[in-house]
């Protein structure tokens, strides 16, 4: 991963608290599958996806919402890196 704000992994992590853990302490680390660990589900993956595009101003194209793009704290940190590296 290239030098990705930290701001960024506090505004993922604070963003599935709030509308996918409900307040409930669920630690969890970077690597963890938000899937295999139920964290989320389909439906919790187009708000999430939502959330990145309104977000850091990005636009999560179909053949980019597979979990090795989404998945996970850190994958997502990675993914949103590309993107804003991407040119227009």
């Amino acid at each position: 991963m290239q030098n990705t704000s930290p701001s960024i992994e506090k505004d993922l992590r604070g963003f599935l608290a709030e509308n996918f853990l409900f307040g409930r302490d669920h630690p969890f680390s970077n690597d963890d599958s938000f899937l295999e660990n139920g964290l989320i589900d389909s439906t919790g993956v187009l708000e999430l996806i939502r959330f990145l595009e309104e977000t850091y101003n990005i636009t999560v194209q179909d053949e980019e919402m597979i979990p090795e793009n989404l998945d996970s704290i850190r994958s997502l940190l990675d993914f949103i890196h590309r993107k804003r590296q991407a040119p227009a």
